[in-house]
């Protein structure tokens, strides 16, 4: 049964959520501020199944956090609380390593779809890792398993490893989010094809409501730092004005 550590301030809101979240099968720990969260998550290593992280906080608030799991190499599905809805602050919240963001007020239905949306993620990643297939299957450019499921896909001297959730590129490591790895596989799946943000919002976040897309362009601007090796010149994530993305292994010319 997944359990969820929540970290929020406001003690009716967080009695709420509490209550909710439970009656819907997940237990919850709910924390009044970020360094005790820290603490737990870090310090004494307690094993959460989600983190559910308002911004607003006494002390350190939810960008510190997030940012110091992060770079503590702690990667814990998080969704980030806010009030803010500046496309800045969304920004701000997915550079610190958050997976989703919910602004507030929101609706419970959406919470609880973020929230499975994320776990389903996380059991698909350690269900990987703790029992993976016969041998590890690598897909390269233009192979019969390039738009199938595959473990490892590698393109153009840099290399995705869909189980340990780390991008070799430029002689470096990068760790992925859940929603980091989720994204560039769907984008790799459909290799060539411009890729709608709706499509992006329904099969990789499991959404269907109204949400905003721009969360998907921070997302992408977050793998071109990994993958490109000039981020304002992509030649590998490209953008198609007003539809989407396309993802092109062999660099474009551009």
């Amino acid at each position: 049964m997944s359990e969820i550590l929540l970290v929020e301030d406001e003690e009716h809101l967080a009695r709420g959520l509490k209550f909710n979240l439970e009656a819907e099968g997940y237990p919850t720990r709910v924390v009044g501020d970020g360094e005790t969260a820290l603490d737990l998550l870090l310090k004494k290593h307690t094993e959460f199944d989600l983190l559910v992280l308002d911004v607003m906080l006494p002390g350190k608030d939810g960008f510190a956090v997030a940012t110091e799991l992060r770079k503590a190499n702690q990667y814990i599905p998080l969704l980030m609380l806010t009030a803010r809805g500046r496309p800045e602050d969304v920004l701000r919240g997915f550079a610190s390593g958050a997976d989703d963001y919910l602004p507030k007020p929101f609706d419970l239905a959406i919470l609880l779809a973020r929230i499975r949306s994320l776990l389903r993620r996380r059991d698909w990643s350690r269900t990987l890792l703790t029992d993976p297939p016969a041998g590890v299957r690598v897909a390269e450019p233009g192979g019969a398993d390039s738009l199938r499921e595959f473990d490892v896909f590698t393109f153009a001297g840099k290399e995705v490893d869909f189980g340990t959730l780390e991008l070799r590129a430029h002689g470096k490591v990068f760790r992925l989010t859940l929603m980091e790895a989720e994204l560039l596989r769907h984008l790799i799946r459909n290799g060539g094809k411009i890729v709608s943000r709706k499509s992006i919002l329904e099969e990789v976040w499991g959404l269907h409501e109204d949400t905003d897309t721009r969360a998907i362009d921070n997302f992408v601007v977050r793998l071109r730092k990994y993958i490109e090796k000039d981020p304002s010149h992509p030649q590998h994530l490209l953008t198609v004005r007003s539809v989407g993305y396309r993802f092109l292994p062999t660099p474009a010319e551009v």
